[in-house]
């Protein structure tokens, strides 16, 4: 049995990101674009669009962006890995591949990943962790 590494991100984090990420994943296009001034009148389907003006997304892009590189690199890995792109047995290069990869634009690659928030649960489980905890706050 492969001995699990440990993980330089709060796994805190990890579950805040993907929390956001799971309210972002959830925005579509305008679908209202006659929207009503009032949200009852339009059967409250704003909330589900995404306009560019997003709060959720810019808390989410604040917040990866906020953290240190070495946390970035982290989630960067700990996506790929729950993605399939290795095992935890590869975790030492999953790293290096993401800090050979790592540049600004970290936030806006992770809110890219259309399944983001299920690759960091799953990468979080391969490390024994879960979110289980902090969505009970």
């Amino acid at each position: 049995m492969t001995d699990v590494p440990d993980l330089a991100i709060a796994t805190r984090k990890v579950c805040f990101i993907l929390s956001k990420a799971r309210q972002f994943d959830g925005k579509e296009g305008m679908t209202d674009p006659d929207s009503g001034s009032n949200a009852s009148d339009d059967g409250m389907i704003d909330v589900l669009e995404d306009d560019g003006n997003d709060p959720v997304q810019h808390e989410l892009r604040s917040f990866i962006n906020d953290l240190d590189v070495d946390e970035q690199i982290e989630l960067v890995a700990l996506a790929w890995l729950g993605r399939g792109d290795g095992t935890i047995a590869d975790w030492s290069r999953l790293q290096a591949d993401a800090r050979y990869a790592h540049n600004a634009h970290t936030a806006a690659y992770l809110m890219g990943l259309p399944l983001v928030s299920d690759y960091l649960e799953e990468g979080l489980s391969l490390f024994g962790e879960t979110c289980e905890d902090f969505d009970a706050e």
